[in-house]
């Protein structure tokens, strides 16, 4: 059972801890709206994370090898994503800084909790990388004894606490920095370096052939 958790753990933080573009979007998004927004999509990065964990635990070597054909068009569908919700929240960035009395009445429609939620988790459900990731790990670990169904599921809840812990700290360091920077120069600073960030990282993440950090 604690070599369960611990390789859960291990796992939940190995995959989430590596900031890439993901990661960049989450701390932008956060800080451009609220802690409760930021939060929301933290959570659903760490749920896809936990569902990949346990797709991998159930389908096992079998899973790797039907995922492996569709890596790389699912690698360039989330890099394209990532490169428009750069293009977008620099674009938002720039509009709200040349007309600030209208930036009110732009933001009329906020970004809701649940659209947060399940926009960052299509983006890393699109990364089928993770399930290999942890496909692997399952797998190295049965090498000695197979785990029970007890053990499995406290893999899974382990590896989804640690990615959401995790997540949840990149949205609290996005807070912070909304709160720091409430000037509209400051947000727009912000607003076009997580873009640049997220672009050059969609970017890299479209031409390497290993695992890509959220």
């Amino acid at each position: 059972m604690t070599a369960a958790l611990v390789a859960g753990l291990l796992a939940g933080y190995g995959i989430a801890v590596p900031v890439g573009a993901v990661g960049t979007y989450l701390v932008a998004l956060t800080a451009r709206t609220s802690l409760r927004i930021g939060a929301c999509a933290a959570l659903g990065v760490a749920t896809a994370d936990g569902l990949y964990a346990l797709i991998a635990v159930i389908g096992g070597s079998a899973l790797t090898h039907a995922v492996e054909p569709i890596v790389h068009p699912l690698r360039w569908v989330a890099g394209a994503v990532l490169v428009v919700l750069a293009v977008r929240g620099a674009a938002t960035a720039i509009t709200h800084y040349r007309t600030p009395r209208t930036s009110s009445r732009a933001e009329g429609t906020p970004l809701r909790p649940a659209r947060a939620f399940l926009g960052l988790w299509g983006v890393t459900m699109m990364n089928p990388l993770t399930v290999i990731y942890f496909a692997a790990l399952v797998l190295g670990s049965q090498a000695s004894a197979v785990p029970d169904r007890l053990e499995r599921a406290v893999f899974v809840l382990a590896a989804f606490s640690a990615s959401a812990s995790w997540q949840l700290l990149l949205a609290g360091g996005g807070a912070l920095l909304g709160r720091l920077l409430t000037g509209s120069r400051g947000r727009l600073g912000t607003a076009l370096a997580s873009s640049a960030v997220m672009t050059a990282l969609a970017l890299r993440m479209l031409f390497a052939h290993g695992h890509w950090g959220k």
